[in-house]
């Protein structure tokens, strides 16, 4: 039997996405990594299965995977996919959406989606990190890439502040995994990269856990945003440009939840034998 799919992107950041809402679908992790090949699979960044809602006041339960089979707790780009697909499909124009980490309200914005990400978490239990340290500040160096601010937003990120030449230059396909892999993460890491060109405005690029370079990642944004702020760099309010594009992020004063804006594509539907 063959099961329908929808193939999206969120500034490249590319998902193939299920829906299980009336029958659960479960995909082992071979599975998984034989259809995110690029060359003889479907490809994809993440992929994710919708579940029919657990919790009340909720309108559906993602799960979400990596490339390499393993689960996350969180995509931002992705849930606003998401978002905009079931947005037209219970025609809505506010949702919320449960994953392993949180519940994200999402609004539509004209020709964006807006998604609250909830909570940041910024102590090192909380990242997790295998023992105590400043998380403004960890003893992590890889090549040019020094002592970066840690931050949780539903999954791990370390965020390292470059100037601009440097941030282009990286070779983050070599540095990347050395710090994704770092003893100090046992969860692993997504490690970004940026450059603060103005108190609004962050350069960013991305290595993502189980992924590797991505165009876009929007918890990964989310992270940078929030360490610009902790650092004393950036307004809470800013623009991040990443390869595929820009995404609005801001760490809310009020309530210290980080909200996401930007826009969402469909690519193609598709069927695929499981």
């Amino acid at each position: 039997m063959k099961n329908t799919f929808v193939k999206m992107h969120g500034l490249g950041n590319d998902f193939v996405i299920f829906d299980g809402r009336q029958s659960r679908l479960d995909i082992p992790a071979k599975k998984i990594m034989e259809m995110g090949d690029r060359r003889r699979g479907v490809g994809f960044d993440q992929m994710v299965i919708i579940d029919a809602p657990k919790s009340t006041g909720t309108d559906a339960f993602l799960r979400i995977y990596n490339a390499d089979g393993s689960e996350v707790g969180a995509c931002g780009n992705a849930t606003r996919c998401i978002a905009k697909l079931l947005m037209q499909d219970l025609n809505k124009t506010d949702l919320v959406l449960e994953t392993k980490a949180a519940k994200l309200a999402a609004t539509a914005r004209k020709d964006k989606i807006s998604v609250d990400m909830g909570l940041v978490y910024v102590e090192w239990k909380d990242i997790p990190l295998s023992h105590e340290e400043d998380t403004l500040s960890l003893s992590v160096t890889e090549g040019v890439l020094k002592h970066p601010v840690a931050v949780n937003v539903g999954n791990p990120h370390a965020v390292f502040f470059l100037q601009h030449k440097e941030l282009e230059d990286v070779p983050l396909e070599k540095l990347g995994p050395k710090v994704e892999n770092h003893l100090l993460f046992p969860e692993k890491v997504n490690v970004e990269i940026a450059h603060v060109e103005n108190r609004a405005r962050i350069r960013m690029r991305v290595w993502e856990r189980g992924v590797g370079i991505t165009e876009a990642c929007g918890t990964g944004a989310c992270a940078v945003a929030v360490a610009g702020v902790r650092r004393g760099l950036t307004h809470r309010k800013v623009t991040v440009v990443l390869d595929g594009g820009e995404l609005d992020i801001e760490w809310r004063d009020s309530d210290n939840h980080v909200v996401m804006t930007g826009p969402v594509s469909e690519v193609y539907r598709g069927e695929i034998e499981l």
